[in-house]
């Protein structure tokens, strides 16, 4: 039975408030109050204190200290016995607990006071994990990776809580498409969320609505859409307008021989999202696909180049939308990355959020190819962009360099190269021909080396790459 102030709706136990531009949430809370007094047969005697008028007052505390963030406020009284205040300016931060209690003019002592509290809520950003199975994540190695106060998930039961892997397990799932086909485990995301919050200072939320195996066309409303329904369903629940959408997706386009028109569909898809949320320059944050160890063919090698071209080129095609490698790591299985992969993919994503977000000095962008040219018939300098240090291609055999040529002869391979400090130059096995082109870390699983900016990120896997 209830009794005293009672909190129904805008808050809820471990609830991150997404920040407006002004760096506070607007927090509205209703609810019901009931009247009770104390008794000496009974603790509480649940009839009406007709004698008394009753008021309800709530306030914003740190959940650390008690110290309140908003002070006591009265709530405005609602016909029916309900109530409801709006707290316009919470700051970001916390973790903070909300309070209410009963207030009696005239208290004669025996009247009940108590009120709900809502405990361990965050003002801060929240992001939405998007895509398929690498963005779920589906690591079962162990890795150190632990829950931080302050870092909270909305589970696709709709319920907030400390986040904690597998983060979009399905426990009581309320929007069909939440459902997982296979438990989830670890994910890039949770770190990505520490690292965010460490640096900035307040709390992180995270919303996972990945689906394994999903196809763009799932999410893309031109064609299906129906996993971003979803997803707005999800967000819906709390009112959430994300800071960002992490975006893990393009395996499933390989193997459906759709990789042609991937850049296209994720245009559309990237607009409608926009579109839905009210929210036009909203950044995605997309990580290449990795690699796949499984069946490897010529025609998959081309359909995985090419999807990874597609997100390279989205950089530059789409306003805030940021790419990271991923074709260095190692795997979990046959396709998922391991959890220690998982821990550098989110890594490279908070790097980008805090350079693309919030103007931090974060060198996040990968070295990519800026030129290619012949300087004999059979040999091409390729310089690349954004190399900090100095380009380390491991020092592999010409054979296991991870670079080829093609022409309308085919495919060429390396014998020979040498690094300069941005520069590979090639020496090919045949003199190329016209219209000759460069790819790059293409392949389904394109090698164990992946040439890098020695201490800091290997380059972008690129499909197509003229040469001069």
């Amino acid at each position: 039975m209830k009794y005293g102030a009672v909190i129904e709706r805008g808050a809820a136990p471990w609830q991150i408030f997404q920040q407006g531009a002004d760096g506070t949430a607007r927090i509205t809370l209703e609810g019901s109050y009931h009247l009770a007094r104390l008794s000496q047969e009974l603790p509480l005697e649940f009839s009406p204190v007709a004698r008394v008028k009753a008021a309800v007052k709530a306030r914003v505390a740190l959940e650390s200290t008690g110290e309140s963030v908003v002070p006591w406020t009265e709530c405005e009284v609602l016909d029916g016995g309900r109530w409801r205040v709006c707290f316009p300016r919470v700051p970001a931060g916390g973790l903070y607990r909300i309070e209410t209690y009963m207030d009696y003019e005239g208290w004669d002592g025996l009247s009940c006071t108590r009120g709900d509290m809502v405990h361990n809520i965050g003002v801060g950003d929240v992001f939405v994990i998007a895509g398929q199975s690498n963005a779920a994540g589906r690591a079962k190695n162990p890795v150190a990776d632990d829950p931080e106060l302050g870092v909270h998930v909305l589970r696709p039961s709709a319920r907030w809580e400390l986040a904690t892997h597998p983060l979009g397990e399905t426990t009581n799932a309320v929007h069909a498409g939440n459902y997982e086909n296979h438990n989830p485990g670890h994910s890039p995301w949770l770190h990505f969320a520490k690292r965010l919050k460490r640096e900035l200072g307040y709390p992180i939320g995270l919303v996972p609505c990945a689906y394994g195996g999903a196809p763009l066309r799932w999410w893309n409303p031109e064609e299906n859409g129906a996993l971003l329904q979803n997803m707005l369903e999800a967000l819906a629940d709390y009112d959430l307008r994300p800071k960002g959408v992490l975006w893990v997706q393009g395996e499933a386009e390989g193997f459906e021989n759709s990789a042609d028109t991937y850049l296209s569909r994720f245009s559309a898809f990237v607009r409608a999202v926009r579109a839905a949320l009210d929210s036009p320059g909203l950044p995605f944050f997309t990580v290449q696909i990795n690699r796949c160890m499984e069946n490897p063919s010529e025609a998959l090698d081309r359909q995985w180049g090419m999807v990874r071209e597609a997100q390279r080129q989205a950089m530059y095609a789409l306003e805030n939308v940021a790419v990271v490698p991923s074709s260095d790591l190692a795997l979990y299985d046959f396709i998922h990355n391991s959890a220690e992969g998982n821990l550098v993919v989110g890594e490279r994503c908070a790097r980008a959020a805090l350079a693309m977000c919030y103007g931090r000095g974060t060198d996040w962008k990968a070295p990519e190819p800026e030129s290619a040219r012949k300087t004999a018939p059979d040999t091409v300098e390729l310089r690349f962009s954004r190399v900090r240090n100095w380009l380390n291609p491991f020092e592999v055999p010409a054979a296991l360099l991870p670079i080829e040529a093609e022409d309308a002869q085919g495919l060429a391979v390396p014998v020979l190269y040498r690094t300069g400090r941005d520069t590979l130059t090639i020496t090919f096995s045949r003199p190329l021909g016209e219209n000759a082109c460069l790819h790059g870390a293409w392949r389904m699983n394109p090698g164990a080396a992946i040439p890098c900016d020695c201490m800091r990120l290997p380059m972008l896997s690129f499909y197509g790459f003229p040469i001069a």
